[in-house]
Parts: structure tokens; C-alpha cells; sequence
């Protein structure tokens, strides 16, 4: 599948990738936390009185087999940047695994509505270029909540430039159709996270924030053991979040 990558777009994607080339892990991994308070108040606006009902909506209208499988058909269209991003990370075995999943999802598995890889021993992994750019030793920079888009960190919000050229819903020629898929994405996944909000306890702030921060390492670490803010090993997966 041929990239559809501007060349204004390009540059623009390259300067973000050198500027968070400078990011390294600050003591203080959230310094800016009084304005990330203020944009996360705002998302928590616009979560509960657009996206929210939106997504709970969305799981009204359509029957479970078929939210499933909106959601595995997008899940095999990200497979286009996983591969681009295990390129990137030299992990060639993993590029040849997930390009298997993409063939198979897409043929047997009906353009994707069937998770069928998952099944012969080929597991579904989730890999973008804000992982490429920690496997080549870029620190995290200062956590950032995004409007609208919410976690992230100075250099995952650079990376993301990328990762929005190379998705293969970025390929859709036609700009109606593209914007459709985007939004129904973005939906399907507002929808997912709806079962996972009766574990936020405390701060809401804060527990998005470590959970956040704590799952972009454990995937940069491909599931290594990383120590936590007390020094203690932590295994846990944040498939969740």
C-alpha cells in the first residue's frame, strides 16, 4: 500500500521528530500540570456532554457482534503503521507477523470484521512511532494533555504527526469517506473505554496521568519489567487505557 505523505506534511512530521529528539525524562514528569489541569477540565467537558453520549449511543444502536467487529476491522487497518513502526525498530520479525495478520484478517477474516489471526497464534500488538523514537533512546519530554485527543507527552505528541500520515485510513483518497472513518474511530473508540471508567478512582487527573505514562513504558519496553514511583517492579498491562 502506497503512503500518502505530503511533502509539507513530511517536513513538518521530521522537525517534530528532531524537536522531540531533545525531550529527555524530567524529574518532574509533569511540570506543566497547572495548564494540563485546565485543557483536561475542558475534555472532561466536552467527554461528558459530546463523546460520551455519542459512544454510549453508538453501543445502543449496533448489536455486540457488530461493534466487535467495527472494532476489529479498524484494529487490522492500524495494522499498516505497526509494521512501518517495527521497521523502524528493526524488530523485522515482528513487521513479518503483523503483515501476516493484515493478509489474514483482510481475506479470511472479511476485511478485517474477523479476528482470525489471534486465533492460528498470531497475537495482535499495538506499535507507533512515539514507541520508534523511545526504542532509539528519545526520552518522554514533559507530559501534555492534547484537547480533545487527552495523555500524552512531548515526544508522543510529535510522533503522532506521523503516525496520523502513515494510518491507513490516511490512504482514503476520497476526503468525505476519510472523515467518516476517522469520526466512526474515533467513536468505536470512545466505546471501548467506557467499560474501563469504573476502575478511575481518586484524582481523575492524576490516575489518567500515571496510567498513561506507565502504559507508553511498559510498550516501549515490550512488557520489560519498569520500576514505578516507588521503586518497585511493575507488570501490569494498561491494555485498558
Amino acid at each position: 500500500m502506497f503512503i500518502r505523505l505530503s511533502p509539507l506534511k513530511a517536513l513538518l512530521a521530521v522537525l517534530l521528530a528532531v524537536l522531540t529528539g531533545c525531550a529527555s525524562q524530567p524529574e518532574n514528569p509533569d511540570p506543566w500540570e497547572g495548564m494540563n489541569r485546565q485543557v483536561f477540565a475542558f475534555n472532561e467537558v466536552a467527554d461528558k456532554y459530546v463523546a460520551k453520549p455519542i459512544a454510549k449511543g453508538y453501543q445502543a444502536v449496533l448489536p455486540s457482534f457488530a461493534e466487535t467487529g467495527i472494532d476489529n476491522m479498524f484494529n487490522n487497518l492500524h495494522e499498516l503503521l505497526n509494521i512501518v513502526a517495527d521497521l523502524g525498530q528493526f524488530k523485522f520479525k515482528a513487521a513479518a507477523t503483523d503483515a501476516t495478520r493484515f493478509v489474514v484478517n483482510s481475506t479470511v477474516g472479511v476485511a478485517g470484521f474477523f479476528e482470525v489471526a489471534a486465533h492460528i497464534g498470531l497475537p495482535r500488538r499495538t506499535e507507533d512511532f512515539g514507541q520508534t523514537l523511545g526504542y532509539w533512546g528519545v526520552g518522554p519530554g514533559p507530559y501534555v494533555v492534547l484537547p480533545i485527543l487527552g495523555p500524552s507527552t512531548v515526544r508522543d505528541a510529535g510522533a503522532a504527526v506521523i503516525d496520523a500520515q502513515v494510518d491507513a485510513v490516511s490512504q482514503v483518497d476520497h476526503v468525505r469517506t476519510r472523515n467518516q472513518l476517522r469520526f466512526l474511530d474515533l467513536v468505536n473508540t470512545r466505546a471501548n473505554l467506557l467499560k474501563t471508567e469504573s476502575l478511575l478512582s481518586g484524582d481523575r487527573y492524576t490516575f489518567m496521568r500515571d496510567a498513561y505514562l506507565q502504559r507508553r513504558e511498559y510498550l516501549i519496553s515490550d512488557g520489560a519489567p519498569v520500576e514505578d514511583s516507588f521503586g518497585e517492579e511493575e507488570f501490569e498491562e494498561w491494555d485498558d487505557f
